[in-house]
Protein backbone atom coordinates (compact mmCIF):
# COMPACT_ATOMS: atom_id res chain seq x y z
CA UNK A 1 0.00 0.00 0.00
CA UNK A 2 2.51 2.11 0.55
CA UNK A 3 3.87 2.03 -2.76
CA UNK A 4 0.68 3.89 -3.86
CA UNK A 5 1.15 6.65 -1.40
CA UNK A 6 5.02 7.66 -2.81
CA UNK A 7 6.37 10.29 -0.53
CA UNK A 8 6.27 13.49 -2.53
CA UNK A 9 9.90 15.50 -2.58
CA UNK A 10 11.40 18.80 -4.01
CA UNK A 11 14.97 18.87 -2.64
CA UNK A 12 16.80 16.50 -0.88
CA UNK A 13 18.43 15.89 2.40
CA UNK A 14 21.56 16.92 0.94
CA UNK A 15 19.43 20.26 -0.70
CA UNK A 16 20.05 18.80 -4.33
CA UNK A 17 16.12 19.41 -6.47
CA UNK A 18 14.84 16.29 -7.31
CA UNK A 19 13.20 17.17 -10.61
CA UNK A 20 14.39 19.81 -13.25
CA UNK A 21 10.67 20.78 -13.54
CA UNK A 22 10.37 22.39 -10.29
CA UNK A 23 13.62 24.59 -10.39
CA UNK A 24 12.60 27.48 -11.71
CA UNK A 25 9.55 27.61 -9.34
CA UNK A 26 12.22 27.61 -6.34
CA UNK A 27 13.15 31.30 -6.48
CA UNK A 28 15.38 33.40 -3.69
CA UNK A 29 12.65 35.37 -3.12
CA UNK A 30 10.53 31.71 -1.59
CA UNK A 31 13.56 30.24 -0.24
CA UNK A 32 14.18 33.52 2.12
CA UNK A 33 10.98 33.87 2.66
CA UNK A 34 10.86 30.23 4.45
CA UNK A 35 13.70 30.38 6.08
CA UNK A 36 12.85 33.60 7.59
CA UNK A 37 10.25 31.80 9.33
CA UNK A 38 11.40 28.70 9.91
CA UNK A 39 14.49 30.70 11.76
CA UNK A 40 11.53 32.76 13.46
CA UNK A 41 9.81 29.78 15.07
CA UNK A 42 12.73 28.12 15.85
CA UNK A 43 14.26 30.56 17.73
CA UNK A 44 11.10 31.14 19.35
CA UNK A 45 10.52 27.20 20.09
CA UNK A 46 14.48 26.88 21.84
CA UNK A 47 12.89 30.04 23.82
CA UNK A 48 9.86 28.37 24.42
CA UNK A 49 11.73 25.51 26.60
CA UNK A 50 14.15 28.12 27.69
CA UNK A 51 11.19 29.93 29.76
CA UNK A 52 9.76 27.13 31.12
CA UNK A 53 12.90 25.92 32.62
CA UNK A 54 13.41 29.01 34.34
CA UNK A 55 9.93 28.72 36.15
CA UNK A 56 8.45 31.71 34.19
CA UNK A 57 6.35 29.84 32.03
CA UNK A 58 4.49 26.33 32.28
CA UNK A 59 4.70 23.52 30.57
CA UNK A 60 5.29 23.92 26.90
CA UNK A 61 4.80 22.08 23.78
CA UNK A 62 8.14 22.05 21.56
CA UNK A 63 8.29 21.23 17.50
CA UNK A 64 11.88 21.50 16.51
CA UNK A 65 12.38 19.57 13.43
CA UNK A 66 8.51 20.10 12.26
CA UNK A 67 9.42 23.90 11.08
CA UNK A 68 9.18 22.70 7.14
CA UNK A 69 5.84 21.47 7.89
CA UNK A 70 4.61 24.12 9.60
CA UNK A 71 5.71 27.10 7.77
CA UNK A 72 5.65 25.41 3.92
CA UNK A 73 1.49 24.65 5.02
CA UNK A 74 0.84 27.84 6.64
CA UNK A 75 2.27 30.03 3.94
CA UNK A 76 0.35 28.34 1.73
CA UNK A 77 -2.86 29.91 3.07
CA UNK A 78 -4.86 33.06 1.93
CA UNK A 79 -5.93 35.86 4.70
CA UNK A 80 -9.11 34.77 5.34
CA UNK A 81 -8.86 30.98 5.30
CA UNK A 82 -8.97 29.64 8.16
CA UNK A 83 -6.54 27.57 10.68
CA UNK A 84 -7.30 24.63 13.04
CA UNK A 85 -4.02 23.78 15.06
CA UNK A 86 -3.06 20.92 18.15
CA UNK A 87 -0.88 22.86 21.21
CA UNK A 88 1.75 21.69 18.56
CA UNK A 89 1.41 24.02 15.98
CA UNK A 90 1.75 27.63 17.15
CA UNK A 91 5.01 27.51 14.61
CA UNK A 92 1.86 27.43 11.92
CA UNK A 93 -0.20 29.80 13.47
CA UNK A 94 2.47 32.56 14.48
CA UNK A 95 3.57 32.30 10.45
CA UNK A 96 0.19 32.72 9.76
CA UNK A 97 -0.44 35.74 11.75
CA UNK A 98 -1.12 34.92 15.73
CA UNK A 99 0.50 37.64 17.70
CA UNK A 100 3.67 36.69 19.22
CA UNK A 101 3.23 37.84 23.12
CA UNK A 102 -0.65 36.36 23.05
CA UNK A 103 1.28 32.98 22.08
CA UNK A 104 3.50 33.54 24.99
CA UNK A 105 0.49 34.77 27.33
CA UNK A 106 -1.27 31.36 26.61
CA UNK A 107 1.93 29.18 27.58
CA UNK A 108 1.83 31.52 31.10
CA UNK A 109 -1.52 30.44 31.94
CA UNK A 110 -3.39 33.47 30.97
CA UNK A 111 -6.75 33.62 29.57
CA UNK A 112 -5.77 36.64 27.67
CA UNK A 113 -3.46 33.93 25.48
CA UNK A 114 -6.35 31.92 24.66
CA UNK A 115 -8.63 35.10 23.19
CA UNK A 116 -8.59 34.33 19.60
CA UNK A 117 -7.00 36.59 16.70
CA UNK A 118 -9.10 39.57 15.79
CA UNK A 119 -7.13 39.90 12.23
CA UNK A 120 -7.04 35.95 11.43
CA UNK A 121 -9.18 32.80 11.57
CA UNK A 122 -7.40 31.10 13.66
CA UNK A 123 -8.94 28.42 16.09
CA UNK A 124 -7.90 27.85 19.66
CA UNK A 125 -5.75 26.02 20.24
CA UNK A 126 -6.75 21.95 20.44
CA UNK A 127 -5.69 20.38 23.57
CA UNK A 128 -8.24 17.15 23.28
CA UNK A 129 -6.90 14.60 21.03
CA UNK A 130 -8.93 15.00 17.08
CA UNK A 131 -11.39 17.59 18.04
CA UNK A 132 -11.03 20.16 16.12
CA UNK A 133 -11.57 18.04 13.07
CA UNK A 134 -14.82 18.03 12.84
CA UNK A 135 -15.02 21.42 13.16
CA UNK A 136 -12.78 22.44 10.42
CA UNK A 137 -15.10 20.70 8.24
CA UNK A 138 -18.22 22.81 9.33
CA UNK A 139 -16.19 26.22 9.03
CA UNK A 140 -14.96 24.92 6.09
CA UNK A 141 -18.79 24.08 5.08
CA UNK A 142 -19.79 27.12 6.65
CA UNK A 143 -17.86 29.62 4.07
CA UNK A 144 -19.01 27.47 1.05
CA UNK A 145 -22.73 28.35 2.50
CA UNK A 146 -21.47 32.12 2.75
CA UNK A 147 -20.32 32.05 -0.84
CA UNK A 148 -16.84 32.36 -0.01
CA UNK A 149 -13.69 30.51 -1.65
CA UNK A 150 -12.04 30.51 1.91
CA UNK A 151 -10.55 27.32 2.70
CA UNK A 152 -9.96 25.43 6.33
CA UNK A 153 -6.76 23.80 7.59
CA UNK A 154 -6.39 21.44 10.53
CA UNK A 155 -3.21 20.08 12.01
CA UNK A 156 -2.94 16.68 13.88
CA UNK A 157 -0.13 14.06 15.00
CA UNK A 158 -0.47 10.44 13.94
CA UNK A 159 -1.68 9.71 17.59
CA UNK A 160 -5.17 11.57 16.11
CA UNK A 161 -6.00 9.34 13.35
CA UNK A 162 -6.81 6.83 16.12
CA UNK A 163 -9.69 8.94 17.74
CA UNK A 164 -13.18 8.58 16.18
CA UNK A 165 -13.59 12.56 15.84
CA UNK A 166 -10.53 11.37 12.66
CA UNK A 167 -12.80 9.71 11.12
CA UNK A 168 -16.30 11.86 12.14
CA UNK A 169 -14.23 14.99 10.68
CA UNK A 170 -12.99 13.34 7.35
CA UNK A 171 -16.56 11.57 6.50
CA UNK A 172 -18.41 14.98 6.86
CA UNK A 173 -16.31 16.45 4.65
CA UNK A 174 -16.15 14.28 1.92
CA UNK A 175 -19.89 13.89 1.70
CA UNK A 176 -20.40 17.70 2.08
CA UNK A 177 -17.32 18.44 -0.11
CA UNK A 178 -16.03 20.96 2.64
CA UNK A 179 -13.11 23.26 1.48
CA UNK A 180 -10.76 21.70 4.24
CA UNK A 181 -7.45 20.05 3.76
CA UNK A 182 -7.10 17.55 6.88
CA UNK A 183 -3.03 18.03 7.29
CA UNK A 184 -1.16 15.43 9.53
CA UNK A 185 2.36 15.32 11.02
CA UNK A 186 3.64 11.92 11.53
CA UNK A 187 6.29 11.97 13.43
CA UNK A 188 6.22 8.29 14.51
CA UNK A 189 4.84 8.62 18.00
CA UNK A 190 2.05 9.53 19.97
CA UNK A 191 3.80 10.56 22.83
CA UNK A 192 5.44 7.27 23.69
CA UNK A 193 3.19 5.43 21.74
CA UNK A 194 5.12 4.15 18.52
CA UNK A 195 3.25 4.22 15.16
CA UNK A 196 3.44 0.80 14.35
CA UNK A 197 1.46 0.17 17.78
CA UNK A 198 -1.51 2.00 16.78
CA UNK A 199 -2.18 0.69 13.37
CA UNK A 200 -1.89 -1.57 10.72
CA UNK A 201 -2.09 0.57 8.01
CA UNK A 202 1.37 1.03 6.42
CA UNK A 203 0.51 4.90 5.28
CA UNK A 204 -1.87 7.41 7.07
CA UNK A 205 -2.43 8.83 3.74
CA UNK A 206 -4.00 5.68 2.71
CA UNK A 207 -6.82 6.30 5.12
CA UNK A 208 -8.30 9.03 2.78
CA UNK A 209 -9.72 6.27 0.72
CA UNK A 210 -12.17 4.85 2.30
CA UNK A 211 -13.47 8.27 2.37
CA UNK A 212 -12.94 8.56 -1.49
CA UNK A 213 -11.00 11.83 -1.31
CA UNK A 214 -7.23 12.22 -2.43
CA UNK A 215 -4.63 10.86 0.11
CA UNK A 216 -0.96 12.67 -0.11
CA UNK A 217 2.05 11.62 1.08
CA UNK A 218 5.11 14.19 1.48
CA UNK A 219 8.12 14.58 2.74
CA UNK A 220 7.19 16.77 5.93
CA UNK A 221 11.36 18.07 5.90
CA UNK A 222 11.01 19.54 3.10
CA UNK A 223 9.29 23.16 3.12
CA UNK A 224 9.31 23.49 -0.77
CA UNK A 225 7.27 20.22 -0.81
CA UNK A 226 4.58 20.70 1.99
CA UNK A 227 4.04 24.15 0.53
CA UNK A 228 3.29 23.03 -2.99
CA UNK A 229 1.12 20.11 -2.11
CA UNK A 230 -1.06 22.17 0.52
CA UNK A 231 -1.59 24.78 -2.13
CA UNK A 232 -2.64 22.06 -4.79
CA UNK A 233 -5.20 20.66 -1.98
CA UNK A 234 -6.39 24.15 -1.14
CA UNK A 235 -7.27 25.06 -5.22
CA UNK A 236 -9.30 21.83 -5.13
CA UNK A 237 -11.15 22.77 -2.05
CA UNK A 238 -11.46 26.37 -3.46
CA UNK A 239 -12.78 24.80 -6.54
CA UNK A 240 -15.54 22.91 -5.25
CA UNK A 241 -13.72 19.27 -5.40
CA UNK A 242 -13.74 18.97 -1.65
CA UNK A 243 -11.10 18.00 1.18
CA UNK A 244 -7.85 16.36 1.06
CA UNK A 245 -5.85 14.24 3.56
CA UNK A 246 -2.25 15.29 3.45
CA UNK A 247 0.21 13.49 5.88
CA UNK A 248 3.71 15.33 5.55
CA UNK A 249 6.63 12.75 7.22
CA UNK A 250 8.68 14.32 9.60
CA UNK A 251 10.47 13.98 12.89
CA UNK A 252 10.16 16.02 16.34
CA UNK A 253 13.77 16.23 17.44
CA UNK A 254 12.58 16.79 21.55
CA UNK A 255 10.15 15.65 23.86
CA UNK A 256 6.76 15.36 23.91
CA UNK A 257 6.58 18.05 26.10
CA UNK A 258 8.81 19.35 28.78
CA UNK A 259 7.18 17.24 31.34
CA UNK A 260 8.19 14.45 28.97
CA UNK A 261 11.40 12.35 28.83
CA UNK A 262 11.76 10.60 25.20
CA UNK A 263 14.90 8.83 26.06
CA UNK A 264 12.17 6.84 28.04
CA UNK A 265 11.17 5.35 24.94
CA UNK A 266 12.69 5.85 21.96
CA UNK A 267 16.69 5.35 20.82
CA UNK A 268 17.90 9.01 21.57
CA UNK A 269 21.11 8.58 19.32
CA UNK A 270 18.77 7.76 16.38
CA UNK A 271 17.18 10.85 16.99
CA UNK A 272 20.08 13.00 17.22
CA UNK A 273 21.36 10.88 13.99
CA UNK A 274 17.94 12.09 12.11
CA UNK A 275 18.57 15.71 13.41
CA UNK A 276 22.14 15.77 11.37
CA UNK A 277 20.85 14.10 8.29
CA UNK A 278 17.74 15.61 7.78
CA UNK A 279 17.04 18.98 9.42
CA UNK A 280 14.69 20.90 7.59
CA UNK A 281 15.74 24.59 8.55
CA UNK A 282 19.41 22.88 7.47
CA UNK A 283 18.47 21.11 4.33
CA UNK A 284 17.41 24.90 2.89
CA UNK A 285 20.08 26.04 3.89
CA UNK A 286 22.05 23.78 2.24
CA UNK A 287 19.97 24.76 -0.85
CA UNK A 288 20.71 28.01 -0.71
CA UNK A 289 23.63 28.05 -0.70
CA UNK A 290 24.03 25.59 -3.84
CA UNK A 291 21.93 27.93 -5.39
CA UNK A 292 23.65 30.68 -4.76
CA UNK A 293 21.00 32.57 -2.38
CA UNK A 294 22.67 32.19 0.55
CA UNK A 295 23.93 35.96 2.24
CA UNK A 296 25.47 35.78 5.64
CA UNK A 297 25.08 39.24 6.56
CA UNK A 298 21.01 39.11 5.36
CA UNK A 299 21.22 36.21 7.85
CA UNK A 300 22.81 37.90 10.70
CA UNK A 301 20.21 40.80 10.13
CA UNK A 302 17.52 38.51 10.60
CA UNK A 303 18.60 37.06 13.50
CA UNK A 304 18.65 40.57 15.13
CA UNK A 305 15.56 41.56 14.14
CA UNK A 306 14.23 37.65 15.52
CA UNK A 307 15.68 38.18 18.64
CA UNK A 308 14.29 41.52 19.44
CA UNK A 309 10.81 40.46 18.57
CA UNK A 310 11.21 38.01 20.57
CA UNK A 311 12.56 39.58 23.49
CA UNK A 312 10.02 42.43 23.11
CA UNK A 313 7.24 39.84 23.48
CA UNK A 314 8.75 38.40 26.30
CA UNK A 315 8.56 42.25 28.27
CA UNK A 316 4.67 42.54 27.26
CA UNK A 317 4.05 38.84 28.54
CA UNK A 318 5.61 39.44 31.79
CA UNK A 319 4.20 43.61 32.05
CA UNK A 320 0.88 42.15 32.79
CA UNK A 321 -0.76 42.40 35.68
CA UNK A 322 -0.99 39.71 38.01
CA UNK A 323 -3.41 37.01 37.02
CA UNK A 324 -6.99 37.06 39.07
CA UNK A 325 -7.01 32.94 40.14
CA UNK A 326 -10.91 33.32 40.08
CA UNK A 327 -11.31 33.22 36.22
CA UNK A 328 -10.36 29.20 37.10
CA UNK A 329 -13.98 29.08 38.53
CA UNK A 330 -16.10 31.89 37.07
CA UNK A 331 -16.35 30.45 32.85
CA UNK A 332 -16.44 26.67 33.50
CA UNK A 333 -20.24 26.72 33.88
CA UNK A 334 -22.49 29.65 32.62
CA UNK A 335 -23.60 29.96 36.36
CA UNK A 336 -20.96 28.19 38.96
CA UNK A 337 -21.83 24.84 39.89
CA UNK A 338 -21.64 24.65 44.26
CA UNK A 339 -18.74 22.70 43.89
CA UNK A 340 -17.09 24.96 41.74
CA UNK A 341 -18.19 27.84 44.37
CA UNK A 342 -16.60 25.52 46.94
CA UNK A 343 -13.25 25.86 45.36
CA UNK A 344 -13.40 29.23 44.89
CA UNK A 345 -13.71 29.62 48.28
CA UNK A 346 -11.37 27.23 49.03
CA UNK A 347 -8.52 28.69 47.06
CA UNK A 348 -9.14 31.95 48.55
CA UNK A 349 -9.68 31.21 51.86
CA UNK A 350 -5.92 29.77 51.58
CA UNK A 351 -4.86 33.14 49.63
CA UNK A 352 -5.96 34.77 53.10
CA UNK A 353 -9.26 35.78 51.68
CA UNK A 354 -7.73 37.98 48.90
CA UNK A 355 -9.50 37.15 45.17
Amino acid sequence: MEGNYPLFQIIDKNGEVTSEEYQEVLTEEYAKSYYYNMLRIRTYDHKGIALQRQGRIGTYVPFEGQEASQVGSALALQDDDWLFPTYRDHGATLTFGADLDRMLLHWNGRIEGCVPSLTKNIFPASIPIATHLPHAAGAAMAETYKGTKNAAIAYFGDGATSEGDFHEGLNIASVFKAPVVFFNQNNGFAISLPIKKQMNSETIAQKAAAYDIPGVRVDGMDVFAVNFVVKEALERARNGEGPTLIEAVTWRFGAHTTADDPSKYRDQEASDATREEKDPVLRLEKFMKKQNMWDERWVESIKKDIQEELDQAIVDMESYEKANSDVMFDYVFEKPTWTIEEQKKSLNALKGGQS
